[in-house]
């Protein structure tokens, strides 16, 4: 979406996300895409909040270590869906009306320790310097080829709790170091005051409600099922879901030059969606060329864009087999290289 068609829905410079390959496709065409769908957000957010109410109230009735754990499993990926609703206010995406997009993105958001705001300017970041020295999310995916012991190990710790710090630290505002170029993000600088102040406020709210949650449940005889049901998912299962989903959007490619040959669709099924690809965000390449598509159009913008992209994949086994067999390549290409020199 251009400046000027932000400013027009609510969004001055300083705030929009950019089209990158907008040109590349007849106003005609783009026009009935960017139309927002305020029911059929509403079912999702409606969808994602009535299966996370289900299934607590299901481990709650019948509960014993077995209910637990496979509430565990499925919180996880629910509590990841009410992130990428986060992720699609954080993009004016869900509701026309401004408040109402930023209300239900910070609720959702708020619930899984996102402050939705402060992650709008981090993701203006990524979106506008995708793979430049300013994109904060190099530190999450860059790198790969690492190894298949690399991922397993991080996805270990991911699994133990042990990195949630940094994925919130990014989170408020505070991404890990770029390795790659040694920049430090100060993605407070590149956005508008309004933007700013809203982020610092949402940290507090955020902060405050993951504080005083604790003490509430324990007070009133929830504490357990509090910690079991809901903070572990989220630091853990959720912790190794955002790696992996990274690592699948970004990882392993070999043109940055454009959106388009950048990031990976994954076109995927039921349990596929459900576990890592839910409200369509498996459609990444079309997201990055044109944020200004809402998550329920995005399935028509595949169809007409989807002989332009460049790694995709007809399910999630398929995309993993491709990548592995990339990383093999790559790595006999660095020896080689190596050796040669």
């Amino acid at each position: 979406m251009s400046i000027h068609a932000m400013k027009a829905r609510g969004a001055a410079a300083g705030e929009e996300f950019r089209d990158d390959v907008r040109r590349k496709l007849p106003p005609e065409v783009l026009a009935p895409l960017t139309e927002l769908a305020p029911l059929r957000s509403t079912l999702a957010v409606a969808h994602t909040f009535g299966s996370i109410a289900l299934v607590l109230a299901l481990a709650v009735t019948f509960w014993s270590v077995a209910a637990a754990i496979i509430a565990i499993i499925l919180i996880a990926p629910l509590q990841h869906g009410l992130f990428i609703l986060a992720h699609d206010a954080a993009h004016y995406r869900l509701y026309r009306t401004r408040w109402l997009n930023d209300l239900i993105g910070r609720l959702a958001g708020t619930l899984g320790g996102i402050p939705m705001c402060a992650y709008r300017v981090i993701h203006r970041l990524h979106h506008n310097h995708l793979y430049q020295a300013q994109d904060p999310d190099i530190a999450l995916h860059g790198g790969y080829p690492r190894g298949k012991a690399y991922l397993l190990k991080k996805l270990g710790k991911d699994l133990c709790g042990l990195t949630a710090w940094k994925t919130y630290a990014y989170f408020f505002g505070a991404p890990a170091l770029n390795t790659r170029t040694n920049v430090v993000q100060r993605p407070l600088d590149d956005t508008s005051p309004k933007l700013r102040e809203a982020a610092r406020q949402d940290r507090w709210v955020v902060l405050g409600f993951h504080l005083g949650m604790p003490v509430v449940a324990f007070a009133t005889g929830w504490g357990l099922y509090y910690i079991v049901l809901w903070v572990v998912p989220l630091a853990t299962g959720l912790q190794a879901i955002l790696r992996l989903r990274a690592v699948c959007e970004h990882g392993a490619l070999s043109d940055y030059s454009s959106p388009l040959t950048a990031a990976r669709t994954h076109l995927v099924g039921a349990l596929q969606r459900f576990f890592l690809f839910p409200h369509h965000v498996g459609y990444h390449v079309e997201h990055h060329a044109y944020p200004s598509i809402p998550f329920h159009a995005l399935p028509r913008l595949n169809q007409i864009v989807d002989d332009r992209i460049t790694f995709k994949g007809r399910g999630y086994l398929a995309v993993t087999r491709e990548t592995w067999s990339w990383f093999r390549r790559e790595r006999v290409h660095r020896v080689q290289d190596v050796s040669g020199s």
